[in-house]
Parts: structure tokens; sequence; C-alpha cells
């Protein structure tokens, strides 16, 4: 998410930089793992019935009572709101916005997608807006593209621990239909994420080194949905997962700032 971010704002300054970029880092860093926190607070209890996340330091009780973290918490939510007031209050509004909606965003709730999308926007929000207060077809193309990447990262990752979740009592989709029917949606979203990619180049104004990552990385995504159609496989589901963090998205941000900075 801080990579994001900072990308977010090179990308808005047109390449250019300056030590506002390291504020832009620590604030997003800040409020990125004041979000996590609260969601790991809210998560808790469910965190503790499944298998892939009994370990983290909550449900493992290495931190109790789990109150013991609030106070951190508060500290790291309130240091990132003030950073990005320092920085422009277009940013602390989206600060606050993508917090408040990390914390209704958990999973019991993770079935309400323009939740999801609103808080993974956050950082891209905040690095643009910390540079450039204004909003554009870029920046909207830029947010499609999380928007449709979402889903390939969480309902990917779903589907491998499907049975873990539903012991854990939740049915939320993808967990409510079945594998066949559920990777399908995956493929629709591959294909719009590459369809977004790809108006990226032509709004943004990159030339051919963006371009052709742009391509390459889109292909793989669709290709690797498409495996997961035809094999409805828990590795091939994985395989999509570890593909849609990195090196999708973080090699597509850093194209766009080489693209920017070597033939901008």
């Amino acid at each position: 998410m801080t990579f994001i971010g900072v990308c977010a704002a090179i990308i808005a300054g047109q390449g250019l930089l300056s030590p506002r970029l390291l504020l832009v880092m620590v604030t997003v860093l800040i409020a990125a793992a004041g979000a996590n926190g609260l969601t790991n607070y809210l998560d808790r209890d469910i965190d503790a019935r499944m298998e892939r996340t009994c370990y983290r330091v909550l449900p493992s009780k290495r931190i109790y009572p789990p109150g013991k973290v609030l106070p951190m918490i508060g500290v790291l939510i309130a240091a990132g709101l003030g950073l990005s007031w320092y920085l422009h209050p277009y940013v602390f509004i989206a600060d606050a916005f993508g917090t408040l909606v990390a914390a209704t965003w958990r999973k019991k709730v993770t079935c309400v997608y323009p939740q999801g999308v609103l808080a993974s926007c956050a950082p891209v929000l905040m690095g643009w807006l910390a540079v450039r207060q204004t909003v554009g077809l870029e920046l909207l193309l830029l947010c499609i593209l999380i928007a449709a990447w979402l889903p390939l990262h969480v309902w990917s990752v779903n589907i491998v621990h499907r049975e873990d979740y539903r012991r854990a009592g939740l049915s939320y989709f993808p967990l409510n239909l079945e594998v066949r029917d559920a990777v399908k949606v995956l493929l629709a979203f591959s294909l719009g994420l590459y369809a977004a990619s790809i108006a990226l180049y032509f709004v943004g104004g990159f030339a051919w080194l963006y371009l052709a990552l742009a391509n390459i990385l889109g292909i793989v995504m669709v290709l690797s949905g498409a495996r997961l159609v035809v094999s409805h496989a828990v590795k091939d589901a994985w395989r999509l997962y570890r593909m849609s963090s990195f090196p999708y998205l973080g090699v597509l941000f850093l194209v766009m700032c080489l693209d920017i900075w070597l033939l901008g």
C-alpha cells in the first residue's frame, strides 16, 4: 500500500522527486498500519477460528488482553490523520474515509465489494492528492485498476482456503458459490484489469515501456484466470493470488514511474 501510494505521488508529479515524497511515504505507511491494526483487532475472534490466521499476534494471545493494542492503534491512526492534514486537507479526507471503510470491510462483510475498493484506493488517492489536488481521468483509471485487481487478490485466496473460511462460519462470495462458478468471475475481472491498464497508456501519456509491460502482465493475468477456470485447482488459485500482488501490481506501478523518468 505504501509503495503504490508513493508511485501515485510520482505519477501525479510527472516524475518529480522531492523531499515531499518521503513525507508521503511515511504518511501512507503509518495510516495503513493504523487501519490494518484496527481490522486485525476487530477480526481477532474470526482469525482465532481459522488455521491460516490463528497464529497472528492477537488470536494466539501473544498480546493479551487484546485491548492492550488499542492505544498504539489509536496513536497510529491519529498520527496518520495529522500527517495527512499537513500534506493537504484532501489527503486527510482520503485517509479518514479509507480508515473508516477499512474498519467495516472485514472478514464478516468482505462481500461488500465497494467498501473494499474504497479502502484499497485510499493509498493511491492519498499519494496523488498530496501532489496534485485535481481529480481527472488518469486518477479515475488508477482507481478502476485497483477495483479490478482487488477481487483477483482477495477472492483467489478465499478459494485457496475455502474450507478454512467456511469452518469459521463465513459464507460470503465467493465462499457461497461452487468453485467452478466463482472462478468465472475472476476471469472477468482479469479481463477488466487488462483493459484498465491499457486505457491508462492512452490517458496517462505513457510510452512504449509501460505499454509493453502492461501487455505482458495483463496477458499473464488473463491466462492465469483462464487456467483457473479450466482446472478449478487450488494450486492455480494460489498462483493467481501470488501473481496479483507481486509481480503484477508492484511491477505495473514501478513501470509507470520508470516510463515517466526514462521516456517522459
